[in-house]
């Protein structure tokens, strides 16, 4: 079961520059500002931009489905054909992560956030 696509992760090359036009973009700054990785909150979406998104495979912005059991739901992609980009790994605070590309070419990314 998903809660629906609620993040955006960018993959960028300047994360400088990508953070100021996103500023402008939407309005409001960063509410993680990092390296490694700036995050954005704009009317209920999560907008990421990525570094490394490049080197993970991403070839450009990419949905995030918000699941209720990663393992299960990465496994049944895998069984329809998707291949990981991705493995699942924890970010932060509980919070884990994985992407996959499936037979078109399509990417997909996955989140669980941690319960209780």
């Amino acid at each position: 079961m998903t809660a629906g696509v609620k993040t955006i992760i960018y993959p960028v090359k300047d994360i400088a520059k990508a953070k100021a036009l996103f500023t402008q973009l939407l309005g409001v700054e960063p509410y993680v500002d990092e390296p490694y990785y700036v995050g954005f909150k704009d009317a209920g979406q999560d907008v990421g931009l990525d570094p490394n998104g490049h080197a993970k495979g991403l070839t450009g912005p990419v949905p995030y489905w918000h699941v209720d059991d990663i393992k299960a739901t990465l496994a049944a992609l895998l069984g329809e054909g998707a291949e990981v980009l991705q493995e699942i790994q924890d970010v932060g605070n509980g919070r884990q992560v994985a992407s996959v590309k499936d037979a078109e070419g399509n990417l997909y990314g996955l989140i669980q956030d941690p319960t209780g």
